[in-house]
């Protein structure tokens, strides 16, 4: 698999489907996505090699004996659900997933190396425009990297 990069725009049918960008689609060496809630109100999309990989290592840390551990897995590991391309290259979002991230119609696809955000675009829009000025900080955070 290369890198997942790139913002994307697409719309979600009446029936929750969206069609998956042919230049991510190409990426990707199976056929299926595992979909999860992700942090900021978006929905995590990753191969079932990456999911197996990033699920493995949260088991592996948490403990059910541990609340802050239970609400981590209750919140990423627990709503995640396998999905397949359909012949048209869409996926189907389950409706608990849309109705987490406030999807509706007009989305956000992100490529973020490894894995996907998928956003809805008010959202991702206000997400923007509220964290400009963390992002400047944390970019600022960043100044050992030379390039």
């Amino acid at each position: 698999m290369n890198l997942l990069t790139g913002e994307y725009r697409n719309t979600l049918d009446e029936k929750g489907r969206i069609l998956f960008p042919a230049k991510l689609r190409n990426e990707l060496t199976d056929n299926i996505l595992i979909v999860t809630q992700a942090l900021d109100h978006c929905l995590w999309l990753f191969t079932p090699g990456e999911w197996q990989n990033l699920s493995s290592k949260i088991m592996e840390s948490a403990s059910p004996f541990n609340m802050k551990n239970r609400l981590v897995l209750r919140r990423l590991i627990a709503p995640a659900q396998e999905l397949e391309f359909d012949r048209s290259g869409r996926i189907s979002i389950p409706q608990s997933l849309r109705e987490y991230a406030s999807l509706d119609k007009d989305c956000i696809l992100l490529g973020i190396n490894k894995y996907i955000e998928l956003w809805d675009s008010a959202s991702y829009k206000t997400y923007l425009e509220e964290s400009d000025k963390s992002f400047r900080e944390a970019a600022e955070d960043l100044s050992t990297i030379s390039f």
